[in-house]
C-alpha cells in the first residue's frame, strides 16, 4: 500500500493512497465468502458452495464491485492511520475515488493538534486534603432520607396544630401596606409542605401551630435577592386560610425500610456507617474535581497547545447532549431551563457550554500527552483489588455474576478499568 501524506493546514492532514492489484482481489474473495454464507439463493441451501457465476447473475457485478471498494477503503484508511501513527479527532472524509484500477484514493482526516509539554511538569506537587464526614452531616442525610419518604395523612381532628413538615392546603392572598391586592398574587387551594423558608422567609413558619380552618395575617418582608424585581425588599401583608391539612409521617430506619433503600439488611448503626462511606466518597470525587482543576491549571502553564475551534464545536455537542440528558433524568425541560435563562440554545452553547468543552478538551489532551511520556502501568493484582471493591458494593448473586464475566483480562470492561486507573495513578503522582 502506497501513502502520500500532505498537511493542508494545521487541523486536517490529506492522505492519497493506493492498494495493490493483489490485495484487492483478496477483498472480492472475502466479499463473496460473505454473500455465500449468508445468501438466500433459489436452490441452493445456506453456506452452500455456490459459484461465482451464480452470484454475479444475483448481485450483479456493480453490487458486488461497490462492496469490495468499500471493504478496501476502510481497510485502506485505517491502515494509514495505523502506519502514519495519527490519531483522528473523528472518521475521515473520503474526498476523491480517483482510480479504481488500481483503486486510489484521497483522504482528509481532522488531527489533534500538535502538544508540547514542558518537562518541568515533573516538579508540579500539590497538596492533598483529607475529607472528614461530621456526625452532622450524618443526620442531615438521615433527615433528607426521611423527607424524601414522608407520608402524609389528612387531619380531621379541629385541635390538631400544623408542624414544621406537615403539608398545608391554603387559600391566600398578598397586600403592600395601603391593604391594596398585588397584581397575580392571589392563590386558591395551594398545596404547601412547611419546611419553612421555602416561598418567603417567615412565610412557612407563620403557619406553625394554625389549626384547620384558621385564618391568619402575616406581615412578612421579601428578601433583597428575591427572584421577582418587583417583591425584592418589599413589605407585604399575606392573608391565608388553611383548608386542609395533612399530618407529616415519617418513616422509621427498621430493617425492612432500610433494605428497601440499600438492599442490605442492616441495623441504625449499620446504616449510619454505610451513610457516613457514601458521603466520603462522594466528597472525595468532588475534592477529585477540585484537585484535578488545580491540576490542569499548573500543567497549562508548561503546556503549549493551540484546540481548533471545530474541534470545540464538536466537543461541545456531546457535553449539551450530558447536560440534556442529566436533565431529562431529573424531570427538567431545557426550553424551560433556557427560558428561566434568558438565552437561546446557541447563546447558552457558546456562554456556558463551549469553555466546558474547551476545558474538557484541554484536560484530556495534556493528560494523554503526559501518560504516554510517563508510561504508567497498572498491575493485575491492582485491578483484582479494584474489582473487589466494586463488588463488595452489591449483594445479589445474578448481579455480581454478571459483573464477574465482564471483568475478565482482555475483556473491554477490563480493560477500560485498566485505563482509568492508570490516569487516577498519574493524576495521584502529582499529589503529596
Amino acid at each position: 500500500m502506497k501513502i502520500e501524506k500532505k498537511v493542508l493546514w494545521k487541523s486536517v492532514v490529506e492522505f492519497v493512497v493506493e492498494e495493490k492489484k493483489e490485495q484487492i482481489a483478496k477483498f472480492r474473495k472475502q466479499v463473496l465468502e460473505n454473500i455465500r454464507e449468508n445468501a438466500n439463493i433459489k436452490w441452493f441451501r445456506k453456506w452452500a458452495n455456490i459459484p461465482e457465476s451464480v452470484l454475479l447473475q444475483n448481485y450483479g457485478e456493480d453490487q458486488i464491485n461497490q462492496m469490495v471498494i468499500e471493504k478496501a477503503i476502510d481497510h485502506m484508511y485505517r491502515e494509514t492511520l495505523k502506519k502514519e501513527k495519527v490519531l483522528p479527532v473523528a472518521e475521515a472524509e473520503i474526498r476523491e475515488i480517483i482510480s479504481q484500477d488500481p483503486l486510489k484514493i484521497k483522504i482528509h482526516v481532522e488531527v489533534f493538534p500538535e502538544i508540547t509539554v514542558d518537562k518541568k511538569y515533573k516538579n508540579i506537587k500539590l497538596k492533598k486534603q483529607a475529607v472528614k464526614v461530621s456526625a452532622n452531616e450524618i443526620t442531615w442525610a438521615l433527615d433528607d432520607i426521611q423527607t424524601r419518604f414522608t407520608k402524609f395523612e389528612e387531619v380531621t381532628d379541629k385541635k390538631y396544630k400544623a408542624k414544621l413538615g406537615d403539608k398545608v392546603t391554603i387559600d391566600t392572598d398578598w397586600y403592600d401596606l395601603k391593604g391594596k391586592l398585588l397584581e397575580t398574587t392571589s392563590m386558591r387551594d395551594y398545596p404547601i409542605v412547611l419546611w419553612g423558608g421555602l416561598l418567603v422567609p417567615g412565610f412557612e413558619d407563620g403557619m406553625v401551630w394554625a389549626k384547620l380552618w384558621d385564618e391568619l395575617e402575616l406581615d412578612l418582608e421579601f428578601p433583597k435577592d428575591y427572584h421577582s424585581k418587583d417583591f425584592a425588599w418589599k413589605k407585604t401583608k399575606f392573608k391565608v386560610k388553611i383548608k386542609n391539612l395533612e399530618k407529616a409521617i415519617k418513616p422509621e430506619f427498621t430493617q425492612e425500610f432500610i433494605k428497601q433503600l440499600r438492599g442490605k439488611d442492616l441495623d441504625l448503626e449499620w446504616f449510619k456507617a454505610l451513610i457516613k462511606e457514601e458521603i466520603k466518597e462522594t466528597k472525595e470525587a468532588n475534592k477529585r474535581l477540585e484537585e484535578e482543576n488545580k491540576l490542569i491549571d499548573e500543567l497549562l502553564k508548561v503546556t503549549k497547545i493551540e484546540i481548533w475551534d471545530k474541534m470545540i464545536a464538536n466537543k461541545a455537542k456531546q457535553v449539551l447532549a450530558e447536560i440534556k440528558e442529566n436533565m431529562a433524568r431529573d424531570g427538567v425541560k431545557m426550553p424551560d431551563y433556557l427560558d428561566s435563562l434568558k438565552l437561546s440554545e446557541e447563546e447558552y452553547v457558546e456562554k456556558h457550554v463551549s469553555p466546558v468543552a474547551k476545558r474538557r478538551l484541554e484536560w484530556e489532551l495534556i493528560l494523554h500527552k503526559v501518560m504516554e511520556a510517563e508510561k504508567v502501568e497498572v498491575l493485575n493484582e491492582e485491578i483484582d483489588e479494584e474489582i473487589k471493591k466494586i463488588l463488595s458494593r452489591f449483594e445479589s448473586e445474578d448481579v455480581l455474576e454478571k459483573l464477574k464475566e465482564l471483568y475478565v483480562p482482555g475483556n473491554k470492561y477490563y480493560e477500560e478499568l485498566r485505563q482509568r486507573m492508570a490516569y487516577r495513578k498519574l493524576i495521584d503522582s502529582f499529589f503529596e
